[in-house]
């Protein structure tokens, strides 16, 4: 008996992270932070429903590291929700993609990733 394992569908490396995230839109700002992340979009829990296509502005503190110190890149983008769904009683998680982001901003958080993943695989087997 064989099993087949389904296909990934996403096309760019996703990695369980809390990132300090702003969320603003003609619904006012959000302050929340990532449950997931990658380079083309990022799933939150937010304490507003939006709807599906609603467009954002986005603000990503991502923290960096350089040699022995932390430092924090603002990343600016637009974003769309492509989906909500109720998280308890005044929660929603939201799916978020980047709509317009700057291609070196998605290099530096691809990159961010890709760390992140390597650190975990480490992590695994040694």
């Amino acid at each position: 008996m064989s099993f087949i394992m389904p296909q990934e569908k996403r096309r760019h490396l996703r990695v369980d992270y809390k990132i300090p995230v702003k969320i603003s839109g003609d619904h006012g700002d959000v302050l929340t932070e990532t449950k997931n992340l990658s380079c083309s979009g990022a799933f939150c829990r937010m304490s507003k429903r939006l709807e599906p296509m609603t467009r954002l502005k986005i603000l990503l503190l991502l923290p960096l590291r350089k040699s022995d110190k932390v430092t924090t890149k603002k990343i600016t983008c637009q974003g769309v929700v492509v989906r909500t769904q109720a998280a308890g009683e005044e929660n929603y998680d939201t799916a978020i993609f980047f709509s317009d982001i700057a291609p070196k901003d998605s290099r530096t958080i691809n990159e961010f990733v890709e760390s992140l993943m390597e650190k975990k695989n480490y992590g695994k087997y040694n």
